[in-house]
């Protein structure tokens, strides 16, 4: 596991874990990996937290001093990054987010020029420099760099995102929820040129208020503005625009695992699904793979993260991934989960089909769900015991056909998270509870975490 960068980027509090020094000798590295090669630049973009200037500021300082051109888009989605990156001839991109979290944490996302994650090789030849055991000169007279503003870079992405929305929008009352985010300047401007009527929500970052109380990690403020207001229905987005989740005309809640389904499904029935699969983590609600079961088409799972969704779907072609959370992927258009496109392809399926959301989803039966992070003395000698697998697998036997159990552990504590899904919560709560009792039978169990 790597010391600074998690599956994210290098995330933490502002100026506390991630500090303006780290972001300096980020660029510095940057700008001097890359700044042997023939013309190379490098583009950099932010959200609205009031910690991104200093980010930006230090990065450009760097990467310049390193002797790389800067290009500086300033607030832009984490996904319009990852576009602007791979189609403007860049050598890599930086992205200062730190998505959902609030406004003191910030983060620092480093992209390759094909618009995806950054390579394990390259994360760890920054750590060894942020760590002073690998060395790079300062570039001097005129082999020094140049920032460039690159506002024009936003303007491309806004038309990119228009283009991959094949229909008109006139007359649909949408809600957007941008939660004073990164999608605030673009997502409004997109909508109503494609000819929707909008109401704009949490449109005015001052800084701080990123993810307050709005986005999709607060989407009860949403909900009850649809409702109130009789919108056809709602989007929300987190503080980098790369998750998406709706709202359908009723106020009820359209969530990643839904948006799969009813885009896959869209796309069967026009023809333009051949023999793709929908990709998901383990972390998707039992409901949608009975739901995909009974339509025919066939999905896979891989590890809590939408970068290993994305690793499945380039590796076999698969045309639409995602997590539950809202980071949905269409492979066609992107290389990230994009919140805005993932509203303008739900909106793609609303107008040609000519049904509400609620419809659209009324397929899916979305099972309740109990998720439990338990402290353990070991968690892979706890995974392993004897009687906790065989509490796991009567548990299992038990429901069958109607719901699921999954122990997963957490990437950095000693937890196991233990998860049911069945048809009632009563019933998820008990098969949580006896998987938990097991491991405290064994002496595995330190605690239950609230």
């Amino acid at each position: 596991m790597s010391k600074y960068f998690g599956t994210d980027g290098f995330r933490g509090y502002a100026n506390k874990d991630l500090t303006v020094n780290h972001a300096f000798k980020i660029g510095r590295f940057l700008g001097w990996y890359y700044g042997s090669e023939k013309n190379a630049k490098i583009v950099i973009g932010k959200d609205t937290r009031i910690s991104g200037d200093m980010y930006e500021n230090a990065l450009a300082a760097g990467i310049t001093a390193s002797g790389c051109d800067v290009y500086l888009l300033h607030v832009i989605t984490t996904p319009g990054l990852a576009f602007v990156t791979r189609s403007g001839g860049f050598a890599c991109g930086v992205m200062i987010s730190a998505s959902h979290n609030p406004y003191y944490d910030n983060g620092i996302k480093l992209i390759n020029k094909d618009g995806e994650k950054m390579e394990e090789n390259v994360i760890e030849a920054v750590e060894q420099y942020l760590d002073g055991t690998l060395e790079a000169p300062l570039a001097e007279g005129d082999a020094l760099g140049r920032c460039v503003e690159f506002s024009r870079g936003v303007d491309r992405y806004e038309a990119y995102l228009e283009k991959t929305c094949p229909t008109r929008l006139d007359g649909i009352k949408i809600a957007l929820d941008c939660a004073n985010g990164s999608a605030a300047p673009i997502a409004p401007r997109v909508f109503k040129e494609l000819g929707a009527d909008i109401d704009q929500l949490s449109v005015w970052p001052h800084g701080t208020n990123i993810n307050n109380n709005c986005g999709s990690t607060h989407i009860e403020a949403l909900q009850a503005y649809v409702k109130e207001h009789h919108m056809d229905m709602g989007f929300a987005f987190d503080g980098d625009a790369d998750r998406c989740l709706c709202v359908d005309e009723n106020g009820e809640l359209v969530d990643g695992d839904l948006v799969l389904y009813i885009c896959a499904k869209f796309l069967k029935e026009r023809g333009e699904w051949g023999d793709s699969h929908v990709v998901t983590t383990v972390m998707s609600n039992f409901g949608l793979y009975k739901a995909l079961d009974a339509i025919g088409i066939g999905y896979e799972k891989t590890k809590v993260g939408d970068k290993y969704v994305y690793e499945n779907m380039k590796k076999n072609g698969y045309l639409i991934g995602g997590e539950q959370s809202g980071h949905t992927i269409f492979l066609k258009y992107a290389t990230t989960g994009d919140g805005i496109m993932t509203a303008l392809q739900v909106m793609r399926v609303y107008v040609e089909t000519k049904k509400k959301l609620s419809e659209l989803k009324a397929d899916v039966t979305i099972y309740p769900q109990v998720l439990k992070n338990v402290r353990v003395t070991d968690k892979d000698a706890t995974l392993e015991n004897a009687q906790v697998q065989k509490t796991c697998d009567e548990v299992s036997a038990r429901l069958g056909d109607h719901g699921r159990i999954l122990l997963r552990k957490s990437g950095t504590e000693p937890v196991l998270r233990v998860m049911a899904e069945a048809p009632t919560f009563d019933e998820c709560e008990a098969c949580v509870d006896e998987i938990i009792a097991a491991m405290d039978q064994v002496g595995m169990l330190i605690e239950v975490k609230k």
